[in-house]
């Protein structure tokens, strides 16, 4: 069973059972420190866990985030970023080479 929010991912690979939660990635249980929300939500997720009749069973969660301005930004670059990401993937790039030479990580 997944609770989750990249339903897109999700629905590619396939999951047995999936509770979609519609919030901004890395809040699959719901807003941090609302504690009720949390308990709803998982709660929820565990019901589904245990009624799933069929494979690839989706449920969309009925929570609200509160307001949709987070989709507005999500994945949003502002120019003045814009240099200082690039460097900080070239860095990562480089370090990332760095550890296959070293054979910290795997090639493939």
């Amino acid at each position: 069973m997944v609770l989750g929010s990249a339903i897109d991912i999700i629905e590619y690979c396939g999951v047995p059972r999936f509770h979609f939660v519609d919030f901004p990635l890395g809040n699959p249980c719901g807003k941090p420190f609302d504690l009720s929300m949390q308990r709803e939500i998982v709660s929820d997720a565990l019901e589904l866990f245990e009624t799933a009749k069929a494979a690839k069973t989706v449920v969309y969660d009925t929570h609200e985030w509160g307001n949709d301005t987070w989709r507005s930004r999500y994945m949003q670059i502002n120019p003045e970023d814009r240099e200082r990401l690039r460097k900080a993937g070239e860095n990562r790039r480089l370090e990332r080479q760095r550890m296959r030479d070293e054979g910290q990580v795997r090639t493939v």
